[in-house]
């Protein structure tokens, strides 16, 4: 028998030290995206599993616990990722005619880890915009979620760029199945040539051979003028290079630290991406802090297809990366029946601070708080002074 404390495997409690650097990350984002013009919106922990995973493709519904709502009989889904639900939101319930930026920031649950140090329960942030199918959105979502890793102060940052559209003109006039469609991907995604080469044998020539080519195809800006050379000359192809060309531009201008790449044949995630994408890295990481691209189709099954473009991460990944500790600044004060001190301590505390009293017989107890001033007795009044 387990012993009453044991947590499931990949599902952890997150102390006081952590939670408050969580939690001054979480607020650190959420400013970001609320300068830019994002409003936050709250979806429920689960809902009716077709509206999780309508047109998300098959990794999302292995990734998605499922259970039987007690009241209706229908099963439902505890959510695995929050883009759909922030898609039904803007389709069904906001219904604006024109441009719509929303935020948002909650836990996630996955039946699988992604990897083997990895939670099950991610507290996933993300910023979407809907209606607006130019390039300007892609560019301000990168912008975005650059500032957001900047304002965590997040170090040495790379950035891959990629585009949906290369596997689909590398597939062109080819009709797959949806498990042969997701095997391919997934060859793709873990760049596994014997896989690939088994999976394309029997495809037209110019098919297999742009998606043998396509796992070779990151690096710097010689991998788009390899692409231009090699790839099908078709218009997915080539509507994918221009626009990953055009972002790559102006990123560099207004980035010029940025370390910028190309990864042709990213398709990490989940499959509703369209067009293009971006994964965000620390210098010699090899697992993507932020993820993000093009997906005008999602909001399709809630009957209104719109562009749509964000990104999302999860901010116990990306609080392994930031250097500030969290802790606030804060008063120290002893305890009494005083009712001048006990009047002063609320006083400090309906003015924002932060006051933590210490209780008898603990005195020479470590503050959690960073207790940098203490309120003392002077002249028969309490003041603050410093430590």
């Amino acid at each position: 028998m387990s012993s009453a404390w044991l947590l499931p495997e990949h599902i952890a409690d997150v102390l006081p030290h952590e939670a408050r650097r969580i939690e001054e990350l979480r607020r650190i984002l959420l400013d970001a995206a609320r300068g830019y013009g994002y409003e936050l919106v709250m979806p429920p922990l689960l809902e009716h599993l077709e509206s999780l995973l309508s047109g998300t493709g098959r990794a999302l519904d292995l990734r998605t616990f499922k259970l039987v709502d007690q009241l209706s009989g229908r099963t439902l889904g505890v959510r695995a990722d929050t883009t759909p639900q922030v898609a039904r939101i803007d389709a069904h319930l906001l219904n604006r005619a024109g441009l719509t930026r929303l935020c948002y920031c909650g836990p996630v649950l996955h039946t699988l880890p992604a990897g083997p140090d990895s939670t099950r329960e991610p507290l996933q942030f993300g910023a979407e915009i809907y209606g607006h199918g130019g390039l300007e959105a892609d560019l301000e979502v990168h912008e975005l979620a650059l500032e957001c890793l900047g304002r965590a102060r997040v170090e040495s940052l790379v950035m891959d760029l990629a585009d949906a559209r290369f596997v689909q003109g590398a597939l062109e006039g080819v009709t797959l199945s949806p498990v042969q469609g997701d095997a391919l991907r997934a060859a793709l995604a873990a760049k596994d040539q014997a896989e690939l080469q088994a999976l394309t044998a029997d495809l037209p020539a110019m098919n297999r051979d742009a998606l043998r080519l396509l796992p070779s195809l990151f690096g710097g800006d010689e991998v788009l003028e390899l692409a231009r050379a090699r790839l099908p000359n078709n218009a997915l192809v080539t509507a994918a290079l221009d626009d990953v060309q055009w972002l790559a531009t102006h990123l560099r201008r207004d980035y010029p630290s940025l370390r910028l790449g190309f990864d042709l044949a990213d398709l990490s995630g989940y499959a509703y991406y369209s067009g293009t994408r971006f994964a965000i890295y620390s210098a010699g990481g090899t697992d993507a802090l932020v993820r993000g691209g093009r997906y005008d189709n999602v909001g399709a099954v809630f009957g209104r297809r719109r562009a749509a473009v964000g990104f999302s991460l999860d901010l116990k990944s990306v609080v392994e990366h930031v250097r500030f500790d969290g802790r606030r600044a804060a008063i120290r004060a002893p305890w009494s029946e005083d009712t001048a001190l006990r009047a002063a301590v609320r006083r400090l505390r309906e003015t924002g601070e932060a006051v933590v009293c210490v209780l008898p017989g603990h005195e020479h107890e470590a503050d959690e708080f960073e207790c940098d001033r203490e309120l003392v007795a002077v002249n028969g009044q309490w003041v603050v002074c410093a430590r």
